[in-house]
């Protein structure tokens, strides 16, 4: 029995952040993870040649700066390295159950929780916080036919191995996807990229410095678009040139792509762009544009889903890649749960994150003193949900800057959301009444 305790799911950054945040608020808690050790994607999910796409600086923990010695895009290991070090230093390793797999959590008519795990074992919480991730539920393309050859997704993908010596398709140009392909194109037979629209390529260094540094991010977003198209056409030039199709999206309306060595290997003829699939045929792939190719290994680099398979089905619902919370964790009709990292903020997560999970361990500390889930009262005072899961770093810090001046108005309107349901409640009742007894109401 843990009635007392909140359960945080998830031991990566975002686990990491709230479990300190949690501590530093003196709410006491359990931490338990799915893996062998901490890190989350870090530490399990990633292949080992991947490094950042945001730099160090735009990536730490605030107020826990990576190493001097780490380049500006630290790779996976170093990753791992960092995110250990700040859960001894914060004094959390010894608090985390690893191979602790959730494999249900249902709310209780108490609004407590009853958790079961995957080694059978239960347990009652006051809340609970997920931190799952959303890097791990494959999101997989269907067409019509069948291949012969692999088809995998590119979280499958762990070593150059997997494409030596083979003719590779891959689907889909996000980070991932031109990772894969740059490292087919230098270790692969070939390798050909299939793009269903054009992307944004972004730099990742600009005049000597990672563009996440470039101090351009707490500017309005259209000023913002307009500083990096020229950019792009200062260190780029125009995508068409490397047989890319031009975006018709908006910067930021989609995750940009970081880095240009997919762009090289374009120019160099080591990848050969490619129209969507149409269908499969044996090792043959047809194109929407009437060409075809031949294939050994197909690499779906076509993202996630965000899902939670160990709450109740529907309680959290996604809508357009927008997972449906307010003020970003809090769900409207459900009290005592907390679904923390289903957005992502460009540019590194470390600037956002520590004062994110600073203001959510006090709205959680705030749902002990109201009575409706604090969900209900933020979607009360702003009934709006973000329509992009991308976060603008810039608005994003200044909206948690006045989130933490406004707590006692969150309070404040949890008592005047109450004194008006209190006020409809004789209305309600013979509303039910009425509909439930037609004939007492002639």
């Amino acid at each position: 029995m843990a009635l007392g305790k909140l359960l945080v799911i998830g031991a990566g950054p975002v686990g990491l952040a709230m479990a300190n945040a949690l501590k530093e608020h003196g709410l006491a808690y359990d931490h338990v993870d799915a893996n062998d050790g901490l890190g989350g994607n870090w530490h399990s999910g990633v292949y080992e040649s991947v490094h950042i796409v945001s730099s160090k600086t735009s990536t730490a923990f605030r107020g826990y700066p990576m190493p001097g010695h780490y380049p500006d895009f630290p790779s996976a290991a170093q990753m791992r390295a960092y995110l250990q070090g700040y859960a001894h230093d914060k004094d959390l390793v010894g608090n985390i159950e690893y191979q602790k797999k959730v494999e249900s959590a249902r709310p209780q008519p108490d609004n407590t929780w009853r958790v079961t795990f995957e080694d059978g074992e239960k347990r009652a919480y006051k809340g609970v916080v997920v931190c799952n991730g959303h890097h791990w539920d494959r999101r997989m393309p269907c067409f019509e036919g069948t291949f012969d050859g692999d088809f995998i997704h590119s979280k499958d993908y762990q070593t150059p191995e997997q494409l030596r010596d083979k003719r590779v398709l891959v689907i889909g140009a996000g980070n991932s996807g031109c990772d894969v392909a740059s490292e087919a194109a230098r270790v692969g037979t070939s390798c050909d990229l299939s793009l269903r629209s054009g992307y944004w390529f972004m730099p990742k260094t600009a005049f000597g410095r990672a563009l996440t540094d470039i101090p351009i991010w707490n500017l309005p977003i259209p000023l913002q678009r307009l500083i990096l198209k020229m950019l792009i056409r200062i260190f780029i030039g125009d995508y068409r040139k490397y047989g890319l199709k031009k975006p018709i999206h908006k910067i930021f309306d989609r995750h940009p792509t970081f880095g240009t060595d997919l762009l090289g290997y374009l120019r160099q003829g080591r990848i050969k762009t490619r129209s969507e699939i149409a269908r499969l045929d044996g090792d043959k792939v047809h194109f929407t544009d009437g060409s075809t190719g031949s294939y050994d290994l197909i690499v779906a680099a076509t993202g996630f889903n965000y899902s939670f398979p160990f709450l109740p089905k529907s309680m959290i619902k996604v809508k357009n890649d927008v997972v449906q919370i307010y003020g970003g964790a809090f769900p409207e009709d459900v009290k005592n749960l907390y679904i923390v990292g289903a957005s992502q903020p460009r540019g590194g997560f470390g600037h956002i994150l520590t004062p994110a999970a600073n203001l959510y361990a006090q709205l959680i500390k705030l749902q002990d003193e109201i009575d409706q889930p604090v969900g209900a009262v933020l979607k009360w005072i702003n009934k709006k949900i973000p329509e992009s899961q991308f976060l603008d770093p810039g608005q994003t810090l200044r909206q948690l800057f006045i989130g933490r001046k406004m707590l006692w108005y969150v309070k404040l309107q949890a008592k005047r959301m109450a004194r008006k349901q209190l006020r409809n409640y004789p209305k309600a009742r013979k509303s039910v009444k009425d509909k439930n007894h037609p004939q007492l109401a002639a």
